[in-house]
């Protein structure tokens, strides 16, 4: 079967289809934060590097979180789609109890080559695909599953609405991606330093989503049964410089189109410095080095179908919200629960 779009050009390289799709969609993004070339070339440079393993720990977490999400629907899907599948952050904990088939997507030949699979019984292939252009066919896939990329697109409503269009009717949206308070200490240790040494502010760190934000897109997108929350995850490095080096290694350097350059040597020196002061362990503490916060949000949506569950009508309800705290009332009037 064929999903993906008509016009969809293909090269064959290794076991990987390189695709370059069509873009008949006349709708451009108002505004382009990210430089994306500059994203592919930073993720190259991470996955080339020997000790590339050493920095997926992050995701490899998040992944582990957000698989635990999809085991919670209990539904075997027949075709599934990883979109920024990074290394297998998901796809390495799926099995065939929860899925027939897999399209492993990164905008990364040389991440594809080192993700991994699941277990054997699942079908794998693994394609090249820009997160903000998607190939596939409308109403062609039943889960689409995206783990810490989409943060790096510049249009996020016409991504929201190209992964809902090539949704099956039912299908689920599952994904995850950095929220607005990541790597707060960084961003204002980094202003605080711009300010006192270079006599202004830089964009050093990439602007992130709020969670009322993503609800709204998502929304505006056509998803129903949204579930939204946000998980936050606080590593501690014994300096700013590790967490530097870890977000170079992870591909996660800053990719605003307007970023400067480089970073002067006493900006860096006083950042680090504000950053210990600031945040940094204190004297009578057991935790050593400073805290990198990571907030994390995950997103549950479903394309509508007149399968799915309707709300009750307004009025239909039988217990006043003036009566909650009055449970034992409540339970009389019930009667017992049959089990």
């Amino acid at each position: 079967m064929n999903i993906f779009k008509k016009g969809v050009l293909f090269n064959n390289t290794k076991f990987i289809r390189r695709i370059t799709a069509i873009n008949n969609d006349k709708e451009t993004p108002s505004m382009t934060v990210f430089d994306r070339k500059a994203k592919v070339l930073q993720k190259q440079r991470s996955a080339l590097a020997e000790d590339s393993s050493v920095y997926e720990y992050l995701k490899d977490e998040v992944g582990y979180r957000l698989s635990d999400r999809l085991f919670d629907i209990k539904r075997q899907f027949n075709l599934v789609v990883d979109l920024g599948c990074g290394y297998g952050h998901v796809s390495k904990h799926i099995s065939i109890d929860n899925v027939k088939e897999l399209i492993m997507c990164d905008v990364c030949e040389e991440i594809l080559d080192k993700a991994q699979n699941p277990e054997p019984d699942v079908k794998v292939s693994k394609i090249i695909v820009d997160d903000e252009r998607l190939p596939f066919e409308d109403n062609s896939i039943d889960l689409l599953i995206s783990c810490l990329s989409l943060h790096w697109v510049n249009n996020l409503p016409s991504t929201f609405h190209q992964i809902k269009k090539c949704l099956k009717n039912d299908g689920v949206f599952l994904g995850a991606m950095f929220a607005g308070d990541t790597l707060f200490e960084l961003r204002s240790s980094l202003h605080l330093a711009g300010v006192e040494r270079d006599g202004g502010v830089a964009p050093r760190i990439s602007p992130f989503v709020r969670l009322q934000d993503v609800g709204s897109l998502m929304q505006s997108a056509g998803f129903s049964m949204l579930t939204l929350d946000t998980d936050e995850i606080v590593i501690r490095y014994p300096s700013m410089f590790e967490l530097i080096w870890d977000l170079k290694g992870m591909g996660e350097n800053n990719a605003v189109l307007q970023r400067p350059l480089r970073l002067n040597k006493d900006t860096m020196f006083a950042a680090a410095s504000l950053y210990d002061k600031l945040y940094g362990a204190k004297e009578d503490s057991d935790l050593k080095g400073i805290p990198a916060t990571f907030q994390i949000m995950y997103m549950i949506g479903w394309k509508p179908d007149p399968s799915q569950p309707k709300p009750l009508a307004r009025g239909s309800g039988q217990i006043s919200i003036k009566d909650i705290g009055q449970l034992d009332k409540i339970v009389k009037q019930l009667g017992k629960f049959e089990t």
